[in-house]
């Protein structure tokens, strides 16, 4: 008798082993690859306005004009702010990047302009409206708009002559 028992048990493992594999293969077991690591995030800067400070006098030993990232200007000392039909407007840099990149952005050092007549001014650039860090939340082929304002040091009229002044500035943007 003790052969028959044997007998049955290995014939029970071995019908349990048949319908063990028999569900392997008819069940639906779903397997995940390793996710593909996320791209690298860029983002592209593109200037589409420079700093306008408009038109202005100095007297005396100078002062600052002040011009904010929403517009508006003001000044400081002996800077008298002219209305001559000249516009005034802060930097308007436009941001492509993947809606949601997180950017900050670290302004430059101060930048000296030159003048069409001689002398230099000191720009210092201000903040940024949105204020830093931002959200991009254009998706392109649109693009975020940032608008980024500066004060200018003018100093008297023998160092800062009447005319136009030009130069540049660097401002960095940090995608995170």
């Amino acid at each position: 008798m003790m052969s028959n028992n044997l007998k049955i048990s290995v014939k029970n493992w071995l019908l349990f082993g048949i319908a063990t594999v028999m569900l392997l293969f008819l069940s639906s077991v779903t397997l995940y690859a390793q996710e593909k690591p996320p791209r690298p995030v860029k983002i592209f800067v593109s200037p589409s306005q420079g700093l306008i400070f408009g038109a202005f006098s100095q007297t005396g030993s100078g002062g600052t004009v002040i011009l904010s990232p929403t517009g508006s200007r003001s000044s400081t000392g002996n800077i008298i702010l002219l209305n001559l039909g000249f516009t005034f407007s802060p930097a308007i840099l436009e941001v492509d990047g993947e809606p949601g990149t997180l950017v900050t952005i670290v302004n430059g050092p101060d930048a000296t302009l030159t003048g069409s007549g001689g002398g230099s001014i000191t720009l210092h650039l201000g903040g940024a409206n949105p204020a830093s860090p931002f959200v991009a939340t254009a998706t392109s082929p649109s693009r975020t708009q940032i608008r980024v304002g500066g004060t200018l040091t003018v100093g008297s009229a023998l160092a800062s002559p009447p005319g136009n002044y030009n130069g540049t500035f660097n401002i960095t943007f940090v995608q995170q």
